[in-house]
């Protein structure tokens, strides 16, 4: 039976996503750094902005929680809550302000019943048990020459896939929503606006990185298979 093993195409293949992943972080980083330095004009915190636009959106009913972890923001919609990091919560920063929006803005996206926002929410549970046993299915199937396991496999890591695609329209669409309420509810000023659009930004990135690296990580594992199965015969 022949042996499976990662090669040298193997890992050209995932080169770009490991690149594209690890700029992304670091422009995350890079621009969350540089906006955490720069004070919003009105001295509001990220959770007085929170509060500000969910209340004239309606949703006075979203809580705002504290967590005392780094960069773990992010919005509950099981629990209709945002909770907000160390560095947005009590921080003024441009880009404390930016980060509560854009949370604010899946809150608005869920009271909306945001198409996207609902196939994510469907999909996340699923795409998260894939990714976990995609890979045992492959690798199984391969060593066991079962192709039909090792095909369940790719069918599992492209519900992966397809996770990470609709997740690129929600975060938009959020980042989108959080830029324009900010102008709007007067939290930030016009010329404030650009600085938390290239935050807002760079945070999207990671998740058009995650996107290519599942892409290119599904088309690695087609190949491997293709590969088996004419090494087989």
């Amino acid at each position: 039976m022949p042996v499976f093993s990662y090669d040298l195409i193997s890992l050209l293949f995932m080169l770009p996503g490991v690149l594209l992943a690890a700029w992304a972080q670091a422009k995350v980083h890079g621009n969350f750094n540089k906006y955490s330095r720069v004070q919003s004009a009105h001295c509001i915190t990220g959770a007085e902005a929170a509060r500000r636009i969910l209340d004239s959106n309606g949703l006075s009913y979203v809580s705002i929680q504290h967590v005392r972890e780094t960069l773990a923001d992010h919005y509950d919609p099981s629990g209709k809550v945002i909770r907000l990091s160390d560095e947005v919560f009590n921080s003024t920063s441009l880009a404390a302000v930016a980060v509560a929006a854009h949370e604010c803005g899946h809150a608005i996206q869920d009271a909306q019943e945001y198409r996207p926002m609902r196939w994510r929410s469907t999909i996340a549970p699923a795409a998260s048990v894939a990714t976990q046993i995609s890979w045992i299915f492959l690798f199984a199937g391969l060593i066991l020459s079962m192709t039909n396991v090792a095909a369940l496999g790719v069918a599992l890591f492209g519900v992966v896939v397809l996770f990470q695609l609709v997740t690129l329209p929600v975060e938009y669409n959020a980042s989108a929503r959080a830029l324009s309420l900010l102008e709007a509810e007067g939290i930030l000023e016009s010329g404030e606006i650009g600085g938390a659009k290239k935050m807002l930004g760079a945070a999207a990135l990671t998740y058009v990185a995650a996107l290519v690296s599942a892409i290119v990580s599904m088309l690695n594992i087609i190949r491997m298979m293709l590969m088996y199965r004419r090494n087989r015969w």
